[in-house]
């Protein structure tokens, strides 16, 4: 069974917008698109500061390997953006990761038929809990009209850790 997920509202009725505009460009956004349907909405002000959010730096393991990866979950538009590491929210590890909070797990079928359980470790940064992405006129809130496909980028890797079972 998937845990629960927590989107905020602003993230939600973009991501449905991300995905129909996918669709109608022919890709394939099933994973987020079942995702969106079972996540639990609140508002920007209300999500835990524990949460993974669009726009927040995460940071994760493929169990049961000890590598970790450190990422900003980013929309289509803003994945190539070289500032910081990126992983578009339409890749399916990107997927996986919306709406954990720390602490969870989550097994996740990529392409090919391969699982993969992600474990969130931390959220070094979280934009609502930073007082961003609120819904405030002049927040920065992108436009979704740059949907582009995300498939096939790399997870960077950060460092090593030894596995803690």
């Amino acid at each position: 069974m998937k845990p629960a997920i927590t989107l905020t509202s602003l993230d939600y009725a973009r991501l449905d917008r991300v995905v129909h505009l996918a669709q109608a460009r022919g890709q394939d956004v099933a994973g987020l698109e079942s995702e969106l349907l079972r996540a639990d909405i609140v508002e920007p002000r209300s999500v835990r500061p524990d949460v993974v959010t669009m726009n927040s730096r995460v940071r994760f393991t493929f169990e049961p390997e000890a590598e970790e990866f450190e990422y900003v979950l980013s929309y289509p538009w803003d994945a190539d953006k070289t500032d910081v590491p990126r992983l578009s929210v339409l890749t399916p590890v990107g997927s996986a990761l919306l709406g954990l909070r720390v602490g969870q797990r989550i097994d996740w079928q990529v392409p090919g038929g391969r699982k993969l359980r992600l474990h969130v470790i931390e959220l070094p940064w979280q934009p609502e809990s930073n007082g961003e992405d609120l819904g405030d006129e002049g927040d920065g809130a992108e436009s979704v009209e740059g949907v582009e496909s995300a498939a096939g980028k790399q997870p960077g890797r950060t460092r090593k850790r030894a596995a803690s079972h």
